[in-house]
């Protein structure tokens, strides 16, 4: 017996330079080894093996990496359509021809089923509402003296500035008057102005759409996207005009005007149900449909339902991709576990020789599972650092907005520290198993 431990401390001498180095546990295994003097041992053994070892992260920081960027991606766009509905408010309603199965903002399609007296007949329902805003829209272009720009011109009613939060830089908005005589005016949109007019001013000046002269009377404050659009890049007059002059709102049976939407804002949040109800029960009756809504020729768009609703497919989107990308940790963790098994059998010598002269079981297990989490840990905050470098040069672009949250640093650390654990016992009880008589013979 001594013969062949003296032998194996002359082969462990001249061991391997790439193999895993395994530093005395204890010299007379009377008490079981420090924590931190195997952690110091585990680093040591690693960075004996850089390439191994990097290459062992590397499953693990692909993962954690991809876990990181993809949460704070799916956190960004949940954020951002949140503030696209909420800039013009939870409480709006938005009626829209097209039946409900074709509901999403937008999307009317060529139904065109709701008429200026569908509105006419919604405000005489007294309803507790801010304002009832019918809007009739088309695309068109607008040419100043010195410019021109295509946008979309939106025909409405003075109700549509309080319902849409929106704020006068300069000159006011239309009135009353000018939509009963659809007066030829027109308020632009911070972006269409700086275009048409750059930094002079635009109040005053005249534009042209369709060969229709129109005085400007106002623009708007800038005030980027909302609503799945952006207001800055609009230009607004009063919706008979729109109907009468510019892109023909007849009816077929020429007895009412087309309008593409009709927006309330609702008092009270508490209200929101009722109102959608009523607007639904009279709007059916109008339109001569069943009770039942199965023959529905509009949709009403209830925004903070809607809300709640992409809210939660976001999150379960993000989810599902956090899910695919922790897939990728999962095989870091089964690279892990495959280079420990080559490393017990590539230490088994050793293994066997420390046990030999009063080593622990426990503390060879606690080594392996040390190594392990050091392995998994490392590279968790390395894949940590680079997902969260994608995620700041994504926000760089102006194109989203991408924090890293703390949660997802600590779900994606937390997670990888759980597959090295996981996957590194395996291989621990194989080592801490290991007979010394067997282990000194093993060739």
């Amino acid at each position: 017996m001594a013969t062949t431990i003296m032998n194996t401390v002359g082969q462990a001498e001249h061991a391997d330079d790439h193999a895993l180095i395994l530093t005395p546990l204890t010299t007379t295994g009377a008490a079981p080894i420090a924590l931190w003097e195997v952690t110091r041992i585990s680093l040591a053994s690693l960075v004996a093996n850089k390439t191994r070892s990097l290459l062992t992260m590397l499953g693990v920081i692909i993962g954690v990496a991809s876990v990181v960027a993809l949460l704070a991606l799916g956190g960004g766009a949940s954020t951002y359509i949140t503030d696209q509905i909420t800039a013009i408010g939870t409480n709006v309603l938005t009626v829209e021809p097209g039946s409900p199965s074709s509901q999403g903002p937008g999307n009317s399609g060529a139904a065109e089923t709701l008429t200026l007296d569908d509105a006419n007949a919604i405000i005489a329902l007294n309803l507790p509402v801010i304002g009832v805003a019918p809007s009739f829209n088309g695309n068109g272009q607008l040419i100043a003296p010195a410019a021109d720009k295509s946008a979309t011109i939106a025909g409405i009613t003075p109700a549509y500035q309080v319902i849409n939060n929106l704020t006068l830089k300069s000159g006011t908005f239309l009135d009353d008057g000018q939509v009963k005589g659809a007066s030829p005016v027109i308020v632009l949109g911070a972006t269409v102005a700086n275009d048409l007019f750059g930094s002079g001013q635009a109040v005053g000046q005249n534009v042209r759409i369709k060969d229709q002269p129109l005085r400007v009377i106002g623009v708007l404050a800038k005030k980027g996207s909302g609503g799945f659009g952006s207001v800055d890049d609009q230009a607004f007059v009063p919706v008979t005009l729109a109907q009468q002059r510019l892109f023909g709102g007849r009816t077929p049976d020429g007895n009412s005007w087309r309008v593409s939407s009709i927006a309330l804002s609702v008092t009270k949040a508490s209200d929101m149900s009722g109102v959608q109800s009523r607007i639904e029960m009279l709007l059916r009756d109008r339109h001569h449909l069943g009770t039942d809504g199965s023959k529905d020729d509009f949709r009403v768009m209830n925004q903070a339902s809607f809300l709640a609703t992409l809210t939660t497919i976001t999150s379960l989107f993000t989810a599902f991709l956090a899910a695919v990308a922790g897939i990728s940790l999962v095989v870091g963790g089964i690279g892990i576990m495959n280079i420990m098994l080559v490393s017990v059998t590539e230490r088994t010598r050793e293994i066997g020789l420390r046990k030999a002269v009063g080593a622990r079981s426990g503390d060879i297990l606690l080594q392996f599972i040390v190594e392990a989490l050091v392995i998994s840990l490392a590279g968790g905050l390395i894949g940590l650092a680079l997902g969260a470098g994608l995620a700041f040069a994504v926000t760089l672009t102006g194109l989203l907005k991408t924090p890293v949250t703390l949660s997802a640093i600590l779900l994606s650390v937390g997670f990888s520290m759980a597959v090295g654990l996981f996957f590194g016992i395996y291989p621990a009880r194989r080592a801490a198993a290991l007979n010394p008589i067997d282990a000194l013979r093993y060739e």
